[in-house]
């Protein structure tokens, strides 16, 4: 979630097709803050998402983009978003047809124009036709309605024009991708939370779904992040696992579905001799003084 106090942040709107698809993707990038969904450039005052598609309001579906320049370029920014669209598209992307479906990138700062302009000719040199893409100042922006925002987190399942194996291997890295994704397992006391002890949760890393609470973390000795449990039952599933010849309790996220490792009965007895053993990879650290801003202050009292 955003930090308003922070002043350093910058806003770019991005068009690209179905805002559903592209705001999770632009989410998943390392350096952005906040995403949201709404209609930019178009010639009616708050329009409705029925307004937008069937009654010609000119206006884009559009990403809001929050994000810290000191983590990540627009540049850089621009190249991810320039992944998953048809730039030489005019209103289409995927089987998503209509002016309200068309590329657009539209600044709030003008000092961005001529960084917008000079990656716009760099992409250019890939293409024989001509790139498609709407580079505009900011004219207006609604925010769209309540159920459009973060669709596919809510809607793990839901459609999406991009595809979610697509959106994750352009932002997660080789080895989240590999453990998330394939059931492959990082090495053992090489990974980023095996001997962490920070105070805060751990959430999936594809989705932001809160699975585990640092106080019910341990040292396992494993060489993997360990905990007695997750914070609550109904947020994973436990699958039987015969891989490498063996009969293990893997254990996958319920809400993104992706691997997280296994469970075993060789925990603390006096919290219920469980141990979930879980790769690093799957998991992102979301520290206590950073949890209301991010949207887990509900969980707080679990931290005390």
């Amino acid at each position: 979630m955003m930090n308003k106090s922070n002043k350093n942040l910058k806003v770019i709107y991005l068009a690209g097709g179905c805002f559903w698809g592209i705001e999770k993707y632009i989410s998943l990038i390392s350096g952005i803050i906040e995403t949201e969904v709404g209609y930019a450039n178009g010639n009616k005052k708050d329009p409705t998402y029925e307004e937008v598609c069937y009654e010609n309001t000119g206006h884009a579906e559009a990403v809001k983009v929050q994000y810290d320049p000191g983590k990540i370029t627009l540049e850089s920014l621009l190249t991810l978003y320039y992944d998953v669209i048809n730039p030489v598209s005019i209103n289409q992307q995927g089987g998503d047809t209509g002016s309200q479906y068309r590329t657009g990138i539209y600044y709030v700062d003008n000092d961005d124009r001529s960084i917008i302009l000079s990656s716009i000719l760099e992409l250019q040199k890939k293409y024989e036709k001509p790139i498609a893409i709407a580079v505009k100042p900011l004219d207006n922006y609604y925010r769209a309605e309540e159920y459009h925002q973060k669709y596919l987190e809510k809607t793990p399942n839901g459609y999406c024009h991009i595809g979610m194996d697509k959106i994750l291997k352009n932002t997660l890295t080789e080895m989240q991708y590999n453990v998330t994704q394939n059931n492959a397992t990082e090495p053992p006391f090489q990974n980023e939370y095996y001997d962490f002890f920070e105070k805060g949760i751990y959430v999936d890393v594809t989705t932001g779904e809160p699975l585990f609470i640092s106080s019910d973390k341990f040292e396992s000795g494993c060489g993997w992040p360990s905990f007695t449990k997750p914070i609550k039952n109904d947020l994973i599933r436990v699958l039987l696992d015969k891989s490498h010849g063996m009969k293990r309790a893997e254990v996958r996220s319920k809400t993104g579905n992706i691997h997280l490792g296994h469970v075993f009965e060789d925990g603390p007895s006096e919290k219920g001799g469980l141990r979930y053993c879980i790769n690093s990879a799957s998991l992102r650290f979301v520290p206590e003084e950073k949890m209301i801003e991010e949207g887990y202050e509900y969980l707080l009292t679990e931290l005390r």
